[in-house]
Protein backbone atom coordinates (compact mmCIF):
# COMPACT_ATOMS: atom_id res chain seq x y z
CA UNK A 1 0.00 0.00 0.00
CA UNK A 2 1.33 3.43 -0.95
CA UNK A 3 0.32 6.06 1.59
CA UNK A 4 0.58 9.84 1.60
CA UNK A 5 3.70 11.15 3.30
CA UNK A 6 3.75 13.86 6.01
CA UNK A 7 5.37 17.15 5.02
CA UNK A 8 9.15 17.21 4.61
CA UNK A 9 9.84 19.36 7.70
CA UNK A 10 7.86 16.97 9.89
CA UNK A 11 9.70 13.94 8.52
CA UNK A 12 13.12 15.53 8.89
CA UNK A 13 12.33 16.49 12.49
CA UNK A 14 11.20 12.90 13.16
CA UNK A 15 14.44 11.61 11.62
CA UNK A 16 16.59 13.89 13.77
CA UNK A 17 14.64 13.00 16.91
CA UNK A 18 14.59 9.27 16.02
CA UNK A 19 10.83 9.27 16.57
CA UNK A 20 9.52 5.70 16.71
CA UNK A 21 5.97 6.87 15.97
CA UNK A 22 7.04 7.31 12.33
CA UNK A 23 8.28 3.73 11.99
CA UNK A 24 6.70 2.34 8.82
CA UNK A 25 5.55 5.79 7.70
CA UNK A 26 8.67 6.72 5.71
CA UNK A 27 12.27 5.84 4.96
CA UNK A 28 14.93 8.48 4.40
CA UNK A 29 17.37 8.39 1.48
CA UNK A 30 20.68 10.17 2.09
CA UNK A 31 21.93 11.60 -1.19
CA UNK A 32 25.55 12.01 -0.06
CA UNK A 33 25.96 8.33 0.88
CA UNK A 34 23.42 6.58 -1.35
CA UNK A 35 21.86 4.67 1.55
CA UNK A 36 18.38 4.80 3.06
CA UNK A 37 17.36 4.46 6.71
CA UNK A 38 14.36 3.95 8.94
CA UNK A 39 13.24 6.99 11.03
CA UNK A 40 14.89 5.65 14.20
CA UNK A 41 18.34 5.01 12.75
CA UNK A 42 21.10 5.92 15.21
CA UNK A 43 23.57 6.96 12.52
CA UNK A 44 24.75 10.57 12.37
CA UNK A 45 21.98 12.70 10.91
CA UNK A 46 22.55 14.32 7.49
CA UNK A 47 21.72 17.89 6.55
CA UNK A 48 18.13 18.46 5.46
CA UNK A 49 19.11 19.28 1.89
CA UNK A 50 20.81 15.89 1.55
CA UNK A 51 17.70 13.87 2.41
CA UNK A 52 14.72 12.74 0.38
CA UNK A 53 11.85 10.67 1.74
CA UNK A 54 9.94 7.67 0.44
CA UNK A 55 6.79 5.92 1.71
CA UNK A 56 8.31 2.45 1.26
CA UNK A 57 11.70 0.77 1.15
CA UNK A 58 10.83 -0.57 -2.30
CA UNK A 59 10.63 2.94 -3.74
CA UNK A 60 13.96 3.88 -2.15
CA UNK A 61 15.54 0.80 -3.74
CA UNK A 62 14.03 1.70 -7.11
CA UNK A 63 15.67 5.12 -6.87
CA UNK A 64 19.06 3.47 -6.43
CA UNK A 65 19.52 3.71 -2.65
CA UNK A 66 21.09 0.88 -0.64
CA UNK A 67 19.67 -0.24 2.74
CA UNK A 68 21.55 0.96 5.81
CA UNK A 69 23.49 -1.84 7.51
CA UNK A 70 23.01 -0.24 10.92
CA UNK A 71 19.20 0.11 11.08
CA UNK A 72 18.31 -2.57 8.45
CA UNK A 73 15.22 -0.86 6.96
CA UNK A 74 14.21 -3.96 4.97
CA UNK A 75 13.09 -5.83 8.10
CA UNK A 76 10.63 -4.99 10.87
CA UNK A 77 12.18 -3.01 13.67
CA UNK A 78 13.12 -5.38 16.48
CA UNK A 79 13.34 -8.46 14.26
CA UNK A 80 15.80 -10.96 15.67
CA UNK A 81 18.90 -11.42 13.54
CA UNK A 82 19.26 -14.70 11.64
CA UNK A 83 22.07 -15.81 13.95
CA UNK A 84 19.78 -15.47 17.01
CA UNK A 85 16.60 -17.11 15.72
CA UNK A 86 17.63 -20.74 16.41
CA UNK A 87 18.39 -19.78 20.00
CA UNK A 88 15.02 -18.06 20.45
CA UNK A 89 13.20 -21.02 18.91
CA UNK A 90 14.99 -23.39 21.27
CA UNK A 91 14.06 -21.29 24.31
CA UNK A 92 10.42 -21.00 23.18
CA UNK A 93 10.06 -24.76 22.64
CA UNK A 94 11.70 -25.62 25.96
CA UNK A 95 10.99 -22.93 28.60
CA UNK A 96 12.82 -24.94 31.26
CA UNK A 97 16.13 -24.90 29.40
CA UNK A 98 19.32 -23.63 31.02
CA UNK A 99 22.09 -22.35 28.76
CA UNK A 100 25.46 -21.19 30.07
CA UNK A 101 27.94 -19.05 28.15
CA UNK A 102 29.77 -22.29 27.35
CA UNK A 103 26.53 -23.74 25.90
CA UNK A 104 26.10 -20.66 23.72
CA UNK A 105 29.64 -20.96 22.39
CA UNK A 106 29.00 -24.62 21.62
CA UNK A 107 26.10 -23.41 19.45
CA UNK A 108 28.40 -21.01 17.65
CA UNK A 109 26.96 -17.89 19.32
CA UNK A 110 28.93 -15.18 21.14
CA UNK A 111 27.46 -14.78 24.69
CA UNK A 112 28.30 -11.07 24.75
CA UNK A 113 26.48 -10.52 21.47
CA UNK A 114 23.41 -12.33 22.84
CA UNK A 115 23.56 -10.31 26.06
CA UNK A 116 23.72 -6.99 24.20
CA UNK A 117 20.75 -7.92 21.98
CA UNK A 118 18.56 -8.90 24.93
CA UNK A 119 19.47 -5.81 26.93
CA UNK A 120 18.61 -3.59 23.95
CA UNK A 121 15.37 -5.34 22.95
CA UNK A 122 14.05 -6.74 26.24
CA UNK A 123 15.80 -4.73 28.96
CA UNK A 124 17.25 -7.89 30.53
CA UNK A 125 20.05 -10.36 30.01
CA UNK A 126 19.50 -13.64 28.18
CA UNK A 127 19.99 -15.58 31.43
CA UNK A 128 17.33 -13.45 33.10
CA UNK A 129 15.01 -14.11 30.15
CA UNK A 130 15.47 -17.87 30.48
CA UNK A 131 14.93 -17.69 34.24
CA UNK A 132 11.69 -15.77 33.69
CA UNK A 133 10.46 -18.42 31.26
CA UNK A 134 11.18 -21.12 33.84
CA UNK A 135 9.35 -19.21 36.55
CA UNK A 136 6.36 -18.62 34.28
CA UNK A 137 6.14 -22.33 33.54
CA UNK A 138 6.46 -23.22 37.24
CA UNK A 139 3.72 -20.74 38.12
CA UNK A 140 1.33 -22.49 35.74
CA UNK A 141 2.16 -25.88 37.19
CA UNK A 142 1.56 -24.77 40.78
CA UNK A 143 -1.57 -22.78 39.97
CA UNK A 144 -3.20 -25.80 38.41
CA UNK A 145 -2.38 -28.38 41.05
CA UNK A 146 1.28 -29.36 41.09
CA UNK A 147 3.26 -29.26 44.32
CA UNK A 148 5.86 -26.54 44.75
CA UNK A 149 8.58 -29.17 45.09
CA UNK A 150 7.64 -30.84 41.80
CA UNK A 151 7.51 -27.51 39.94
CA UNK A 152 10.91 -26.52 41.29
CA UNK A 153 12.70 -29.71 40.26
CA UNK A 154 10.83 -29.99 36.94
CA UNK A 155 12.23 -26.57 36.00
CA UNK A 156 15.82 -27.36 36.83
CA UNK A 157 16.15 -25.93 40.33
CA UNK A 158 18.34 -27.96 42.70
CA UNK A 159 16.96 -26.51 45.94
CA UNK A 160 13.60 -25.25 47.15
CA UNK A 161 15.20 -22.21 48.77
CA UNK A 162 16.84 -21.18 45.49
CA UNK A 163 13.59 -21.73 43.61
CA UNK A 164 11.58 -19.76 46.19
CA UNK A 165 13.97 -16.80 46.11
CA UNK A 166 14.06 -16.70 42.30
CA UNK A 167 10.29 -17.10 42.05
CA UNK A 168 9.57 -14.27 44.49
CA UNK A 169 12.12 -11.97 42.88
CA UNK A 170 10.46 -12.46 39.48
CA UNK A 171 6.78 -12.44 40.43
CA UNK A 172 6.68 -10.51 43.71
CA UNK A 173 5.03 -13.35 45.65
CA UNK A 174 5.94 -16.76 47.08
CA UNK A 175 5.36 -19.97 45.05
CA UNK A 176 2.74 -21.22 47.53
CA UNK A 177 0.58 -18.16 46.74
CA UNK A 178 0.30 -19.10 43.04
CA UNK A 179 -3.20 -20.64 43.17
CA UNK A 180 -4.59 -17.28 44.30
CA UNK A 181 -2.51 -15.04 42.04
CA UNK A 182 -2.35 -14.17 38.34
CA UNK A 183 0.44 -13.46 35.91
CA UNK A 184 0.17 -11.35 32.78
CA UNK A 185 2.55 -12.86 30.23
CA UNK A 186 4.00 -10.19 27.95
CA UNK A 187 5.88 -10.32 24.67
CA UNK A 188 6.78 -8.11 21.71
CA UNK A 189 5.08 -8.55 18.34
CA UNK A 190 6.54 -6.91 15.26
CA UNK A 191 4.38 -4.90 12.84
CA UNK A 192 5.05 -2.60 9.87
CA UNK A 193 4.42 0.35 12.23
CA UNK A 194 6.95 -0.77 14.82
CA UNK A 195 7.02 -3.26 17.70
CA UNK A 196 3.95 -3.64 19.89
CA UNK A 197 3.68 -5.03 23.41
CA UNK A 198 1.17 -7.82 23.92
CA UNK A 199 -0.09 -9.13 27.25
CA UNK A 200 -2.15 -12.26 27.87
CA UNK A 201 -3.73 -14.21 30.67
CA UNK A 202 -5.83 -17.36 30.38
CA UNK A 203 -9.03 -15.45 29.59
CA UNK A 204 -7.62 -13.49 26.67
CA UNK A 205 -5.37 -10.72 25.36
CA UNK A 206 -5.45 -7.86 27.86
CA UNK A 207 -2.79 -5.57 26.37
CA UNK A 208 -1.75 -4.74 22.83
CA UNK A 209 -0.25 -1.36 22.08
CA UNK A 210 2.75 0.37 20.55
CA UNK A 211 5.81 0.00 22.75
CA UNK A 212 6.79 3.65 22.34
CA UNK A 213 3.39 4.97 23.41
CA UNK A 214 3.89 7.61 26.11
CA UNK A 215 1.22 6.13 28.36
CA UNK A 216 2.55 2.57 28.12
CA UNK A 217 4.05 2.45 31.61
CA UNK A 218 0.90 3.95 33.12
CA UNK A 219 -1.30 1.50 31.21
CA UNK A 220 0.75 -1.46 32.42
CA UNK A 221 0.54 -0.37 36.05
CA UNK A 222 -3.21 0.23 35.75
CA UNK A 223 -3.70 -3.20 34.20
CA UNK A 224 -1.76 -4.84 37.02
CA UNK A 225 -4.00 -3.13 39.55
CA UNK A 226 -7.22 -4.04 37.75
CA UNK A 227 -6.30 -7.70 37.38
CA UNK A 228 -4.32 -7.98 40.64
CA UNK A 229 -1.54 -9.52 38.59
CA UNK A 230 2.18 -9.28 37.95
CA UNK A 231 3.84 -8.86 34.55
CA UNK A 232 6.54 -11.23 33.32
CA UNK A 233 7.97 -11.90 29.84
CA UNK A 234 7.18 -15.28 28.37
CA UNK A 235 5.21 -17.32 25.89
CA UNK A 236 1.44 -17.82 25.75
CA UNK A 237 -0.73 -19.84 23.33
CA UNK A 238 -2.77 -16.74 22.41
CA UNK A 239 0.27 -14.89 21.09
CA UNK A 240 0.49 -17.08 17.99
CA UNK A 241 -3.16 -16.41 17.09
CA UNK A 242 -2.74 -12.69 17.75
CA UNK A 243 0.39 -12.51 15.60
CA UNK A 244 -1.28 -14.34 12.71
CA UNK A 245 -4.35 -12.11 12.78
CA UNK A 246 -2.32 -8.90 13.00
CA UNK A 247 -0.14 -9.96 10.07
CA UNK A 248 -3.29 -10.73 8.08
CA UNK A 249 -4.74 -7.33 9.03
CA UNK A 250 -1.72 -5.45 7.69
CA UNK A 251 -1.82 -7.62 4.56
CA UNK A 252 -5.44 -6.55 4.05
CA UNK A 253 -6.91 -10.04 4.45
CA UNK A 254 -8.32 -9.74 7.98
CA UNK A 255 -11.16 -7.36 8.80
CA UNK A 256 -12.53 -9.15 11.87
CA UNK A 257 -10.45 -10.41 14.79
CA UNK A 258 -11.34 -13.59 16.67
CA UNK A 259 -8.60 -13.67 19.30
CA UNK A 260 -10.29 -13.54 22.75
CA UNK A 261 -9.90 -10.30 24.72
CA UNK A 262 -10.08 -9.36 28.38
CA UNK A 263 -10.60 -5.62 28.88
CA UNK A 264 -11.20 -4.73 32.54
CA UNK A 265 -12.62 -1.27 33.16
CA UNK A 266 -15.58 0.67 34.45
CA UNK A 267 -19.06 -0.06 33.02
CA UNK A 268 -18.85 3.19 31.04
CA UNK A 269 -15.45 2.30 29.60
CA UNK A 270 -16.69 -1.17 28.71
CA UNK A 271 -19.63 0.38 26.86
CA UNK A 272 -17.34 2.74 24.92
CA UNK A 273 -14.89 -0.01 23.96
CA UNK A 274 -17.73 -2.28 22.84
CA UNK A 275 -19.06 0.53 20.64
CA UNK A 276 -15.62 0.95 19.09
CA UNK A 277 -15.68 -2.66 17.98
CA UNK A 278 -18.98 -2.02 16.20
CA UNK A 279 -17.51 0.61 13.85
CA UNK A 280 -17.27 -1.16 10.48
CA UNK A 281 -13.86 -1.79 8.95
CA UNK A 282 -12.87 1.09 6.70
CA UNK A 283 -15.35 3.56 8.23
CA UNK A 284 -15.03 6.30 10.82
CA UNK A 285 -17.16 8.04 13.43
CA UNK A 286 -16.82 11.32 15.26
CA UNK A 287 -16.68 11.48 19.04
CA UNK A 288 -20.16 12.95 18.94
CA UNK A 289 -21.41 9.97 16.96
CA UNK A 290 -19.72 7.61 19.38
CA UNK A 291 -21.39 9.29 22.33
CA UNK A 292 -24.76 8.98 20.59
CA UNK A 293 -24.06 5.33 19.76
CA UNK A 294 -23.81 4.46 23.46
CA UNK A 295 -26.97 6.44 24.27
CA UNK A 296 -25.16 9.30 26.02
CA UNK A 297 -24.93 12.11 23.44
CA UNK A 298 -23.63 14.67 25.94
CA UNK A 299 -20.76 12.50 27.15
CA UNK A 300 -18.41 13.49 24.32
CA UNK A 301 -15.40 14.29 26.50
CA UNK A 302 -15.91 11.17 28.60
CA UNK A 303 -16.03 9.07 25.43
CA UNK A 304 -12.80 10.65 24.20
CA UNK A 305 -11.16 9.95 27.57
CA UNK A 306 -12.29 6.31 27.51
CA UNK A 307 -10.93 5.97 23.97
CA UNK A 308 -7.57 7.19 25.24
CA UNK A 309 -7.55 4.50 27.93
CA UNK A 310 -8.06 1.70 25.42
CA UNK A 311 -5.28 -0.86 25.96
CA UNK A 312 -6.01 -2.96 22.84
CA UNK A 313 -4.92 -1.00 19.77
CA UNK A 314 -6.17 -1.92 16.28
CA UNK A 315 -8.39 -4.78 17.50
CA UNK A 316 -10.49 -2.35 19.54
CA UNK A 317 -10.27 0.26 16.78
CA UNK A 318 -10.07 3.63 18.50
CA UNK A 319 -8.19 4.79 15.38
CA UNK A 320 -11.58 4.90 13.60
CA UNK A 321 -12.79 7.81 15.71
CA UNK A 322 -12.01 11.24 14.29
CA UNK A 323 -12.88 14.88 14.95
CA UNK A 324 -16.26 16.33 14.00
CA UNK A 325 -14.61 18.29 11.20
CA UNK A 326 -12.99 15.15 9.81
CA UNK A 327 -9.52 15.90 11.19
CA UNK A 328 -7.40 13.23 12.83
CA UNK A 329 -7.12 13.83 16.56
CA UNK A 330 -6.32 11.94 19.74
CA UNK A 331 -4.42 8.72 19.05
CA UNK A 332 -1.97 7.34 21.62
CA UNK A 333 0.16 5.66 18.97
CA UNK A 334 0.63 8.90 17.06
CA UNK A 335 -1.46 10.58 14.37
CA UNK A 336 0.73 9.30 11.54
CA UNK A 337 0.00 5.73 12.59
CA UNK A 338 -3.70 6.55 12.83
CA UNK A 339 -3.59 7.96 9.31
CA UNK A 340 -1.77 4.86 8.05
CA UNK A 341 -4.34 2.50 9.57
CA UNK A 342 -7.29 4.42 8.14
CA UNK A 343 -5.72 4.55 4.68
CA UNK A 344 -4.98 0.81 4.88
CA UNK A 345 -8.60 0.02 5.69
CA UNK A 346 -10.00 2.33 3.03
CA UNK A 347 -7.87 0.73 0.31
CA UNK A 348 -8.51 -2.87 1.40
CA UNK A 349 -12.24 -2.92 2.13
Amino acid sequence: MRHQLPDTKTMYRALVQRDGAYEGIFVAGVKSTGIFCRPTCTARKPKAENVEFFPTAQEALQRGYRPCRLCQPLVFKGTAARWLKPLLDEAASNPGIRLTDHDLRQRGVDPNRVRRWFKKNHGMTFQCYLRTLRIGQAFGQIKYGDKVTAAAFDNGYESLSGFGASFKKTTGFAPASSPDRRLIIITRLLTPLGPMLAGAIDEGICLFDFIDRRMMETQMKRLQQLLHAELIPGVHPLFEQLDQEIKAYFAGSCQTFTVPLLVPGTPFQQKVWKALQQIPYGETRSYEEQAAAIGQPKAIRAVAHANGLNRIAIIIPCHRVIGKDGKLVGYGGGLQRKKFLLELERTKR
